[in-house]
């Protein structure tokens, strides 16, 4: 008995262009946009645009929320207490200087790698299509865009 060839079953709709995720992510780390590359991420520190000035791929309905923060604490912590236990077995300092060395290079840390990471999320939320990129109405709520305008 012959059987026919089998072709994968789609759910959702019609096919999606691919959308690889460390190419997106990666790209948002850079501030640029997800989609094209080419186009600036944030138009401040940690603002995104509203849409990509070379493709137009609306960004203004991403949700990073807390997790570039989240992520930042994160890697800033294990990255400064490593260097911190490491430099307390070889040189033994006083507290106050201890505080005197780690929480500028906190602060610093945690202000370069902010952006990245939020950018980082952006792409990230962009490549799985989560909250509005994938061009679904009724995903988000409808609720007031009115704190992107400021």
């Amino acid at each position: 008995m012959q059987r026919q060839a089998e072709q994968p079953v789609r759910f959702g709709g019609a096919h999606q262009e691919e959308r690889p995720l460390m190419r997106s992510i990666g790209r948002g780390m850079k501030g640029t946009c997800p989609n094209c590359g080419s186009g600036r991420l944030f138009r401040a520190f940690l603002k995104p645009v509203d849409e990509c000035s070379v493709c137009g791929e609306e960004i203004h309905h991403h949700r990073a929320d807390d997790l570039p923060a989240y992520l930042v604490i994160f890697v800033v912590g294990h990255v400064l207490m490593t260097g911190y236990m490491m430099a307390d077995m070889v040189i033994p300092l006083s507290p106050w200087i201890h505080l005197a060395i780690w929480i500028p290079l906190a602060v610093l840390a945690a202000l370069l790698t902010i952006q990245p990471i939020k950018g980082g999320v952006i792409g990230l939320q962009w490549a799985y299509r989560m909250h509005g990129f994938g061009g679904e109405a009724g995903e988000r709520p409808a609720a007031d865009h009115g704190d992107r305008h400021h």
